[in-house]
């Protein structure tokens, strides 16, 4: 279903018979603010982020939207008071991806909270996204480094001498790999306040409501034809 798994929380599946036909994550996020700027009043131990939803293409499109639904009325049951969500907009044709503005999450009526921090993005030969964290992990000598390394040299980096895998090795791979720079100017960010009508009402939005987004980003100039 899906090329990598997030750090999950609570994680939900969904059956046709004995058939798993979807999933759903409930995940720990990469930052604290995540929660806490558009849910000042909650944390990671009170709120989540919905880390991946995924679907077999042979699941009717409602079926979506009616899983999501059980998943955030169980995750109430968990103790959870707020699940934040984002949505893509930055298509990215090399790899069939047309940016995703989030229609899926207002049928579920979250609230639109504007645009995530903006930030710009390492795009490798083959489309995919070098992460911020996995180049952090090469710099640091950290636990998961030797994979992002094996990762550049498949694309045609030159292997580093054992153990000399730094930040100088980091910047000289992706000049040789051609890693194009990509200006991103914010996922969607989606709030769902979760329980019953009381516990929403005390649990407040730090940031605005806003009308919902209509239409994906402009394809970077950088992606075209690349």
């Amino acid at each position: 279903m899906t090329g990598n798994y997030p750090a999950g929380r609570l994680a939900y599946g969904m059956f046709e018979g004995h058939h798993l036909v979807g999933v759903a994550v409930l995940g720990e996020p990469m930052h604290p603010r995540v929660i806490t700027k558009p849910l000042p009043t909650l944390d990671n131990r009170t709120a989540a982020e919905l880390s991946r939803v995924v679907l077999l293409d042979e699941v009717p499109a409602n079926a979506e939207s009616w899983f999501v639904r059980r998943v955030f009325r169980d995750a109430a049951t968990q103790g959870l008071r707020g699940i934040v969500a984002f949505s893509d907009p930055m298509p990215r044709p090399q790899i069939g991806m047309p940016g995703h503005v989030g229609h899926f999450y207002r049928a579920l009526g979250l609230d639109y909270c504007g645009r995530a921090t903006r930030r710009t993005l390492s795009f490798l030969p083959d489309g995919t996204v070098f992460s911020d964290r996995s180049a952090q992990k090469i710099r640091g000598g950290e636990q998961g480094a030797a994979g992002q390394i094996r990762r550049l040299v498949a694309l045609g980096a030159t292997p580093p001498p054992p153990g000399l895998a730094d930040a100088g090795w980091l910047r000289d791979a992706f000049d040789e790999v051609r890693v194009r720079k990509v200006r991103h100017h914010g996922n969607h960010r989606f709030v769902a306040r979760t329980g019953d009508r009381d516990v929403r009402r005390c649990t407040p939005l730090g940031l605005a409501s806003e009308p919902y987004p209509l239409a994906a980003d402009p394809t970077p100039k950088e992606l075209i034809n690349a």
